[in-house]
């Protein structure tokens, strides 16, 4: 008998050799129906995998992120499967869940792939599916596997990497794969699928190696939760912030200016100054000195950082100058010159906290492939702060930073959120810089730091920064996506790497702590998050422009601009379209830019001195009356009631 520990607590004693589904049925029939993959010990398995020793056993349903992998890697296999059956010939190389669906990876030679196969691939699939194949995991020598692969040069690196012994094949039908594991117990689950889309993807990444066909699809085990997706894949297209940064003149790229350097027009200019004085004032009343830091550093300081060793690759090359062996980067992060700032004089423990903040703008040469919008840019600003303290200060320090990113996240809409706190992977030391007995000190400040704020917390293993643990903020936007929004991180290693000190109440020289932040992580980004999640209906305190007055047609153009000084007056942003275009256009155009107010202006109006009311999305409904006055409190009662103060 072997003892079988579930999630609860709950311990069940079974036969040696007994599998999760056994598991399983054992607590449900029900459940059982819905179980689809497993752990143990932490370990991905298969659901008919033979239990031989005491362990830990998780059963996961569709539900679960964990089941959803399971579901979509399965998937991938029977796509696979019919690729080589409708394009002869072909290579495949990876097919991994992702966290939308699938893709599969294929050399395709001389033929080609496009929209018009996709519904036969489909069809087929599902053809397949129904068939109700069973995954069936095997070992192999890894002489064999070279051998069954000698035509597929991709499949033989994987294998050349891989240690006799380690190898295995998945079966399904008549056909196999090179994989892992972790599969459904069979093909018959997949009820709904699509192929979303196919692009050119570099072997393993690298753009030195040969261009592949990324052929992208999702599955379901219902048809109403795929046509649900599509749906929702239909309102992320209506929303992608590439797109209404177009329509809403925000910002712009230039082939000219350089791929992933994107140029903030006037609008979005605007939008961004709001959101940095709007972080400024906050900081301001939370005790922070505002810095500024150069574009470049000598490439010694992020030798000594140890940015060089992370991001040496992914940076621009070195700037080099005419003084021989001279070196600059482009800075990939403002932390070391904060470290310089600290540094720039003696410091003692009543000096402590000091905290730096800075909208630092840092550069990374990422891949052209994996450039996307604002999200993955070249070059960003980060909403930058580093607060250096003593480590009776660490505490406060930190929930005074969670304050901070609750007010940012309160302010602008985002109210579903997970706070994770991300720690180093202890099988993979050397991604990590640092004494040990640090590491254990800042993950346990976050954790108790999270606990005592109340956060809704995971624990997430391996993503912690190669200097420090962190504690990151993941939200839900209105589409129910979720996104890696603001950053608290704990970092002994760096004052370490740049010497800081400061003097004791004891009259010695001790190093301080530092702590990182972002609450926007980087402007670019937290920008294109927040235009998808508002559909580009920002907050009303943040809209470039809060008001636009229509005037009925040039006759009123006087009382137009009076409308708007006075407007002005009660510091509300608006513009006036004085046009000679009928009330309908000019009502549908600023329909499109999202104003949300429209404010109608004719003979009426002033005669008495008032507008006329019109709001975003209303469609004539609820249209009022106002006098100017009226509408400037109006506007700032409802400014008011989201913008608290810090």
């Amino acid at each position: 008998m072997i003892k079988v520990t579930l999630p609860d607590g709950s311990v069940k004693e079974m036969a040696q050799g007994v599998s999760p589904m056994d598991v399983a049925k054992s607590i449900s029939e029900g459940f059982a129906r819905n179980v689809i993959s497993a752990s143990y010990n932490g370990t991905t398995i298969e659901t008919t995998t033979e239990l031989t020793t005491d362990g830990t056993l998780i059963l996961y349903t569709f539900n679960d992120v964990a089941g959803k992998k399971a579901f979509w890697h399965s998937t991938s296999h029977v796509m696979a499967q019919v690729l080589e059956e409708m394009f002869p010939g072909i290579k495949l190389t990876l097919g991994p869940a992702i966290d939308n669906g699938f893709y599969y990876d294929v050399d395709f030679g001389d033929l080609k792939i496009t929209d018009a196969d996709f519904k036969q691939i489909e069809d087929r699939i599902l053809a397949v599916s129904r068939e109700k194949h069973e995954f069936k995991m095997r070992s192999v020598s890894k002489a064999e596997a070279l051998e069954v692969y000698k035509d597929n040069e991709y499949k033989i690196e994987l294998i050349s990497n891989l240690e006799d012994g380690t190898i295995t094949f998945c079966d399904h039908a008549n056909f196999f794969d090179l994989c892992r594991g972790g599969h459904i117990p069979n093909t018959g689950i997949i009820k709904a699928m699509k192929i979303l889309s196919v692009a050119g993807a570099y072997w393993r990444g690298d753009e030195k190696n040969k261009q592949l066909t990324r052929v992208y699809g999702i599955s379901f085990p219902k048809q109403k939760d795929l046509t649900e997706y599509l749906e929702l894949l239909e309102e992320a297209k209506r929303r992608d912030h590439r797109k209404l940064g177009k329509e809403l003149d925000l910002f712009h790229f230039s082939p000219k200016v350089g791929q992933g350097l994107p140029l903030w027009l006037p609008k979005g200019a605007a939008l961004r100054d709001r959101l940095e004085q709007f972080l400024k004032k906050a900081q301001k009343k939370a005790g922070y000195e505002q810095v500024i830091t150069p574009h470049i550093g000598m490439k010694d300081l992020y030798v000594t950082s140890g940015h060089y060793a992370k991001y040496g690759a992914d940076s621009f090359q070195p700037i080099h100058t005419p003084n021989e062996g001279e070196e600059f980067l482009l800075k990939p992060m403002n932390c070391p010159h904060h470290c310089e700032i600290y540094n720039a004089r003696p410091w003692s423990y009543k000096d402590l906290p000091k905290r730096y903040a800075e909208f630092g703008t840092v550069y990374r040469y990422e891949q052209s492939g994996e450039l996307h919008g604002l999200t993955r840019v070249r070059g960003f600003t980060q909403d930058d702060a580093h607060i250096f303290c003593t480590a009776d200060q660490l505490d406060s320090e930190f929930k005074n930073v969670i304050d901070l990113v609750l007010y940012v996240f309160g302010s602008l809409g985002f109210e579903n959120f997970t706070a994770q706190v991300s720690v180093r992977d202890l099988d993979n030391p050397d991604k990590y810089i640092g004494d040990v007995a640090n590491w254990e000190k800042a993950e346990n400040a976050i954790i108790s730091a999270a606990k005592d704020k109340g956060l809704n917390y995971v624990i997430e293993t391996g993503e912690a920064a190669f200097y420090g643990p962190k504690l990151d903020f993941m939200v839900k936007d209105a589409l129910g996506r979720s996104w890696q929004l603001g950053t608290i991180q704990v970092d002994y290693n760096l004052p370490e790497r740049f010497e800081l000190t400061y003097k004791g109440a004891d009259d010695k020289l001790h190093r301080p702590i530092m702590i990182h932040r972002a609450p926007f992580g980087s402007m670019e980004r937290f920008i294109a998050i927040l235009l998808e999640h508002t559909a580009g209906n920002f907050p009303l305190w943040l809209m470039p422009e809060q008001a636009i007055i229509l005037s009925l047609s040039e006759k009123y153009e006087n009382y137009a601009k009076k409308v708007l000084e006075l407007l002005e007056n009660h510091e509300i942003r608006a513009v006036v379209d004085n046009r000679n275009e009928t009330i309908g256009r000019k009502i549908r155009e600023a329909e499109m830019q999202k104003y949300p107010y429209m404010l109608i202006v004719g003979e009426e109006e002033e005669k008495n001195g008032t507008i006329s009311v019109r709001t975003h999305g209303q469609e004539g409904k609820g249209n009022m009356t106002l006098t100017i006055e009226d509408f400037a409190s109006m506007i700032n009662e409802e400014i008011k009631k989201t913008l608290k103060d810090f």
